[in-house]
């Protein structure tokens, strides 16, 4: 795909994710990241996932195994990644709609599921 711009989502809110194949929590978030992209794209929610992994068949493999239809990114050199200073892996990042950092969060659980749906609808009323 395309090298990843922000603003040209301005106006989107955002829910920023960065994954890798071999990462297990980052298996478990796909599915709930589709689920809120198809039941929240027509209130202006934009989910995007960034592969960190440096070999792209990795990242590939691992997105036909999901069957996602996620806007996807590769950042093998971690440029993308740089720039946000993640702590984790997953890291997501809940973005305004005028490109603002909103909330931040490292891992994925069961349990984490309430509170990021809570900072993606404050960023979606906003």
């Amino acid at each position: 795909m395309s090298t990843f711009n922000l603003a040209d989502y301005r106006g989107e809110v955002v829910y920023l994710d960065f994954w890798a194949s071999w990462c297990v929590p980052c298996h478990e978030s796909f599915p709930w990241m589709a689920h809120m992209q198809q039941t929240r794209a027509g209130d202006g929610l934009r989910v995007i996932t960034v592969s960190v992994d440096t070999q792209r068949d990795d990242a590939e493999d691992f997105l036909v195994k999901h069957a996602s239809a996620l806007t996807v990114f590769h950042d093998p050199e971690g440029e993308i990644a740089t720039r946000y200073d993640l702590a984790g892996m997953p890291s997501s990042f809940v973005i305004g709609r005028d490109g603002q950092v909103l909330y931040a969060h490292s891992g994925f659980r069961d349990q984490d599921i309430p509170e990021l749906e809570h900072a993606i609808e404050e960023a979606l009323q906003r």
